[in-house]
């Protein structure tokens, strides 16, 4: 006993924190074990993009170079999103270039895709209705037999850099990936 009366609080039990702790160690490694393991980023092409058919009003140079920092853009936000990995598009880049719409093509897209060995491939397509009202329409299709092509679609006001950079953004982010 001390001076005044008081009695010193027990010494702490060192055994029963030894033994907790392999408890809590062998619980979190069983848990770790339990969470589902991660599957490997898709291989996908994302084929250049191109203006639609039918336009009133032709691609100007400007618009070209936009076309080509969009899709640049969302090959960016594939990759950054870690669900994809890019399959290089150099090999069928000049066939691609010389296809008129990679829409109506009778499946030239997929078999681009396969030649590059992708498990699916993107195509982006621009309906430029007049310099401020545009459509952004990128179309993406799994190579697995029977698999449906999914669409994602964004309305754009204005012909400009900074319309186009939303408009790619935007469908990314909330259309694409969130499906």
């Amino acid at each position: 006993m001390r001076a005044g009366g008081a009695i010193p609080p027990p010494a702490p039990r060192r055994t029963a924190l030894i033994r907790t702790r392999p408890s809590l160690l062998l619980a979190a490694i069983l848990a770790a074990a339990a969470l589902p393991a991660r599957a490997e980023p898709a291989r996908v092409a994302v084929l250049d993009f191109q203006f639609a058919r039918g336009a009133p009003l032709p691609p100007t140079e400007a618009d070209k170079a936009r076309l080509q920092r969009t899709a640049d853009t969302f090959r960016d936000l594939l990759k950054e999103s870690g669900r994809y990995s890019l399959v290089p598009t150099d090999p069928v880049r000049k066939e691609v270039a010389e296809t008129a719409d990679l829409r109506a093509c009778g499946g030239c897209a997929e078999r681009f895709g396969q030649k590059l060995g992708a498990d699916g491939v993107f195509v982006g397509e621009i309906q430029k209705v007049s310099n401020l009202i545009l459509n952004m329409n990128v179309y993406f299709k799994p190579l697995t037999e029977g698999a449906p092509e999914k669409a994602y679609s964004v309305d754009l006001r204005g012909d400009t850099d900074e319309s186009f950079d939303r408009g790619i953004r935007y469908l990314v982010k909330n259309q694409l990936l969130v499906r």
